[in-house]
Order: structure tokens, then C-alpha cells, then sequence
């Protein structure tokens, strides 16, 4: 993807938005993996650049899912300025008291932020949150190895003609969504039956799977050690610029319609800081030349206006109405509902590995100590020196 603007040029002219040095030096920003622009390729590097503007230091720490990022948060034990939740995770954290409301006073390039990303609903009263990026949910295959005539709906992630060549989500949340939309359901579904419907479903596609995975798609796509993936269109633009036989469709059954955005969480110790980087990143020059490397949609219409014309018009990254209209946002779930799933996804993930594993298991024990036994009384009989008994793991 064409970069249009060097760093030191982009340097130049956001330093003069930010004259003053905060008075605390450093802040966590705790962001999912390769989600921000990091001076590769000749583009922007946001962080090198905040802190060359503000004087705060960055730590800047990944995760790779929003239930890791709730884990992390609730179970303690480490503190973070900024977090850059998915919508529904942001209405759990909002609902459980684990965000702390914004001063927009440090705020003022939210004054960028589309109307259509204001009020939402996991945020109804803008106090949480500000939107870093919105984007979309779909199939990503391997042109050189996937029949066209197969490509268009979810079915394809059950597809035994390619089975070890697909990869799955690795979390709850986002696998439900695909198993909701091909049978049928809302993606906000709380009925139980649904649910396990949706599970059995999910536990038949594991024979023709590779995997569950987040990040490492990144490398099993682009390298071809697999040809099928769900995954985020915005990270497809990341990726086919590295494997240009990769497609990407949008499933005729429906589905997820995101928006990411910057929060602060309870115990942040430098909140002002954390204000700092969330208005750093609404600058719609900083805003376009991320999520230019991103590849993901931006929701400050203003940053379009700098970005190369491939990506501000690509129908991948601003599909069309009639595309959209097929979309879901996810909500909060209720917490008996998010407990079912959570359930249900373990049961998904250990679905036929337990009698399986414990045969392998026993099998091996009983080869070790068969083994032993023979060794032993081979070494009593013939008054060997003793050696190591291997084992196979």
C-alpha cells in the first residue's frame, strides 16, 4: 500500500498541536497485537512520535483477544493507562465499574469523531470512550488453492474438501458469532438452546480444522500453511500486501461490525498522559497514516482527507451500504449468557480430545513402564551400567 508521508515529515507538523510536556513521563498503553503503526515500511511510528511531542514515555504492552484483556483486568495485578477494547467488552467493563469517565477538556480532537460513532450503544453517553477504528468480520481464502464456487458463506469453515487447511477463532465470542449467523440466529442471542446449537455446531467443524487461532494467522496465511481463515478485514489488507493470492469475502448469512476504542481503566496511574495519547490519535493526520498502515476503518471522516485514495476508497475497508446492512454490532451480554458461552467454548475446545487424550496418555505409561520393567531386569541379569530409560513425550 502506497505510505505518502515520510515520519520526519509527519513529525513536523504535529509537534506544533503539542507544546506543552505533560507533567508525569510515562504511561501502559495495553493494545491488541500489530494494531498500531509502527515506522515499517516508511510510515508513521505513532509512538516514537507521541513521545517525541508530549515527552511521555510509551510502555507499550499486547494481547490478543478481549476475553485475555478482561482476564488481565480483572484478576489484577498490573496497571495500564490505556486499553483499547472492542464495543461489547467495553459495555462489561462499563457496566462493572472498571473504566474511568474521560476529561474530553484534554480531549479536543474528538471534536474529529463522525456523529455516527457518537452515543453508541455500549457507550450511550460518550463518557468512556473514544473510537479508534471500526471494521468488519469475514472469510479470508487462498485463491490458488479455494474453488470459487465455494466461497460465499460461512459454510466454507466446514468444508471437509480443505480440511487442515482451516483455521478458526481462538475466542468465544467471535466463534459464536459465525455459528449464530449460519444457523440462523442474532448475534445477540441469549437463548440457551440457541447456544448449544451453536456449540454442537462449532465442535462438528473441528475435524476439518488446523486450529484455533488469533495472531499466528498472520503467518499460516501469508506463508500458505493454511488456505482458509474468518478473521478482521482490516488485517486482510495487512496480510494480502504480503500474499497477494489471498481473498477476502463478506458471508451472505451476516456478520460482526466492530468498533475499537480507547478507554481508561480503573487504577491507571497517569490518566492525564492517557488523555494525551487518546487526543494524539484523533489528530486526523496521525489517525490517517495509522490506520493507512492498519488497513482498518477510520471513524474520523477528516482523516480520509490525508490517506492514499487506494485505502480511503477500498470497498473492503468502507464496504457499502447495502453490504453493511447485512451487519451486526455485538452488545453486552447479560452475565448468565456470557457464563453459558464461556461454558460452551470450553466444551467446544476439549470436544473429543479427553477420551482420545487419555488412551495416548495410558498408552505411553503403559510402553514406559514395560520398558522400565524389561530394562530393569535386563540390567539385574547381565550387570549392566546404569543408563538413562528415554521416554517419549
Amino acid at each position: 500500500m502506497k505510505r505518502f508521508l515520510t515520519c520526519l515529515l509527519a513529525l513536523v507538523l504535529i509537534l506544533p498541536t503539542f507544546p506543552a510536556r505533560a507533567a508525569e513521563n510515562e504511561i501502559t498503553v495495553y493494545n491488541w497485537g500489530q494494531y498500531i503503526s509502527d515506522g515499517s515500511d516508511g510510515c508513521l511510528d505513532v509512538i516514537a512520535a507521541f513521545e517525541a511531542a508530549t515527552g511521555i514515555r510509551v510502555n507499550y504492552l499486547t494481547y490478543d483477544s478481549n476475553e485475555s484483556l478482561y482476564t488481565k483486568l480483572k484478576t489484577g495485578g498490573s496497571t495500564y493507562d490505556v486499553i483499547i477494547p472492542s464495543d461489547y467488552m467495553i459495555g462489561r467493563l462499563i457496566e462493572e465499574d472498571m473504566l474511568e469517565p474521560l476529561n474530553f477538556d484534554n480531549i479536543p480532537n474528538y471534536q474529529y469523531v463522525d456523529e455516527a460513532f457518537r452515543n453508541t450503544a455500549y457507550d450511550p453517553e460518550n463518557c468512556y470512550s473514544v473510537p479508534y477504528t471500526w471494521g468488519t468480520v469475514g472469510i479470508i481464502y487462498n485463491s490458488k488453492y479455494v474453488d470459487e464456487a465455494d466461497v460465499g458463506s460461512w459454510n466454507l469453515l466446514w468444508n471437509s474438501k480443505y480440511a487442515g487447511k482451516i483455521l478458526m477463532f481462538d475466542n468465544s465470542r467471535d466463534a459464536f458469532a459465525i455459528a449464530e449467523a449460519l444457523l440462523g440466529y442474532g448475534l445477540n442471542t441469549t437463548d440457551e438452546a440457541a447456544l448449544r446449537q451453536c456449540a454442537q455446531k462449532l465442535v462438528e467443524q473441528k475435524p476439518s480444522l488446523q486450529g484455533h487461532v488469533m495472531d499466528q494467522i498472520y503467518a499460516r496465511m501469508e506463508r500458505e500453511e493454511a488456505w482458509i481463515a474468518p478473521y478482521y478485514a482490516g488485517d486482510y489488507l495487512y496480510m494480502v500486501e504480503e500474499n497477494p493470492a489471498l481473498r477476502f469475502y463478506f458471508p451472505q448469512e451476516g456478520f460482526n461490525v466492530f468498533i475499537d476504542a480507547m478507554c481508561i481503566p480503573k487504577g491507571a496511574t497517569n490518566k492525564a498522559g492517557a488523555e494525551a495519547f487518546i487526543n494524539f490519535l484523533c489528530d486526523p493526520e496521525v489517525c490517517a497514516q495509522n490506520l493507512e498502515y492498519l488497513g482498518y476503518s477510520s471513524p474520523i471522516s477528516a482523516a480520509k482527507d490525508y490517506m492514499d485514495p487506494e485505502l480511503a476508497e477500498n470497498p473492503i475497508a468502507y464496504p457499502s451500504d447495502e453490504i453493511l446492512s447485512r451487519g451486526e454490532s455485538f452488545n453486552n451480554l447479560p452475565t448468565v449468557t456470557s457464563q453459558l458461552m464461556d461454558s460452551l467454548w470450553l466444551s467446544v475446545k476439549t470436544a473429543g480430545s479427553d477420551v482420545t487424550g487419555y488412551l495416548v496418555a495410558a498408552a505411553i505409561l503403559v510402553a514406559a513402564a514395560a520398558g522400565l520393567t524389561i530394562a530393569l531386569k535386563l540390567r539385574k541379569k547381565r550387570r549392566l551400567s546404569r543408563r538413562g530409560i528415554s521416554r517419549r513425550m
